[in-house]
């Protein structure tokens, strides 16, 4: 993509969700870092079902100390990886507590150093707490990245790296949550929804699918 392409790509994103947002359910900085860190390998959907209830009960890094692991895996047993998640969550609430007065800390490096917690986890509190301009590559953006050419890299860091360059401001606040929404809803890992794409004529995909068929079978057709 050029660098017009990559401004007009946000554009139209941005004009169809002028004010994107995580769709985890949190009521403050504590609940969004434990929300995400349960959210690997799993749906948002499926976390925000589970801590419902456990929000509702802990708001504080101290409050998930009271509640135990053992009370934590209750709430989050339908969760996968829930016994090692429930660890962390309780690692990391001790470390909150023991050296950041229960503050959740503002900073990438302050944050991965909570168990549980890596740079994607890190820069989605940043952007969505804290208002920083940083890009949480998940397997959405992976995918879209070097699907549609905007950011073509093996790895989260390299499409990472490539979209701090790429990303035009205006853009730059919200263009991880456009990225994510339209790679959960619309470029589809297995059928990308071409037809009803907002930017499909500035994607490099080479096989796009232009039109749903009733069977449920797709017609591609070669960009």
């Amino acid at each position: 993509m050029t660098r017009d392409d990559i401004f007009e790509f946000f554009r139209r994103l941005a004009e169809d969700n002028p004010e994107p947002e995580t769709e985890l359910e949190y009521g403050n900085a504590f609940q969004l870092v434990v929300a995400v860190a349960l959210s690997a390998q799993a749906t948002d959907v499926g976390v925000n079902k589970a801590t419902r209830a456990l929000f509702a009960q802990v708001e504080t890094p101290q409050q998930m100390l009271e509640l135990g692991e053992d009370g934590l895996k209750q709430h989050i047993k339908t969760i996968g990886l829930f016994n090692s998640k429930a660890k962390n969550v309780i690692a990391l609430s001790q470390l909150l507590v023991d050296e950041y007065g229960s503050e959740v800390p503002d900073t990438r490096e302050d944050l991965i150093r909570l168990p549980g917690v890596g740079r994607k986890t890190a820069n989605v509190v940043l952007n969505c707490w804290f208002g920083e301009e940083t890009f949480a590559v998940d397997t959405h953006i992976l995918r879209l990245g070097n699907r549609t050419g905007l950011a073509k890299g093996k790895t989260p860091e390299a499409v990472e790296a490539k979209l701090e360059k790429r990303v035009p401001q205006p853009f730059r606040r919200h263009a991880h949550h456009w990225l994510i929404l339209h790679g959960r809803y619309i470029c589809k890992a297995r059928t990308p929804e071409c037809w009803r794409c907002p930017v499909v004529d500035l994607c490099s995909y080479r096989q796009k699918v232009m039109e749903p068929q009733p069977s449920g079978r797709v017609r591609k057709q070669s960009a």
